[in-house]
């Protein structure tokens, strides 16, 4: 396959991805920047940073793509919808494999929603941190994340004016990492994501 075949390949590709998602952006000028994004990252340019970005996509200053980052207004969970539809489109197996795992984020301070002193397998260690717990879908077509969401430390659901003053809704309530872990299966198997396995580690 040449270049210009597989140029074509992944702007096709780049293209369906973009109109699969269009609907979790507020404006067209969102969406217009989740596309500059996506391509930046996927373009050959050496270092993935804003301002290499910027140039790659035509743009004077990095600003409009660090924007987007930061503030941009998107809606994460119609974006993970469209994320789970796609891999389900795209890898859905009779014989797929629900994969559950969490992820260390080490942080300094205790502004961050859900950091705490607790154990991180990042860092091999209790650290300063966040957690996420994350679902993956796995069959033999390949593999993508699925679902995920931000463990909240007792100490965080029981403080609910640090939940408040960290943008955590008043409904969001204390849940162990396995029955997060749950509620994300339960959610990808009534989307219809088939499965026959799950696997995860000790905790």
């Amino acid at each position: 396959m040449d270049i210009a075949r597989i140029r074509e390949t992944l702007d096709k590709g780049i293209n369906e991805l973009i109109d699969r998602v269009k609907g979790c952006f507020k404006d067209n000028r969102g969406r217009i920047q989740f596309e500059k994004y996506i391509k930046g990252l996927l373009s050959p340019i050496e270092r993935k940073n804003g301002w290499q970005m910027a140039e790659a996509s035509g743009d004077k200053t990095p600003y409009s793509i660090q924007q987007f980052i930061y503030r941009g207004n998107w809606s994460a969970d119609e974006l993970m919808i469209a994320q789970r539809d796609y891999v389900n489109d795209e890898l859905g197996c009779e014989d797929g494999v629900y994969v559950v795992d969490e992820t260390g984020f080490l942080k300094k301070g205790n502004k961050s929603a859900g950091v705490a002193r607790q154990y991180s397998g990042t860092a091999g260690k209790v650290d300063n941190c966040q957690i996420g717990v994350f679902l993956t879908y796995s069959t033999p077509k390949g593999f993508a994340v699925i679902d995920r969401g931000l463990y909240l430390p007792k100490e965080w659901t029981d403080d609910r004016e640090r939940c408040a003053a960290a943008s955590i809704p008043d409904d969001v309530q204390f849940k162990t990492k396995p029955q997060m872990a749950l509620g994300m299966m339960k959610s990808a198997n009534e989307a219809g994501i088939p499965f026959s396995w799950v696997t995860a580690d000790s905790v």
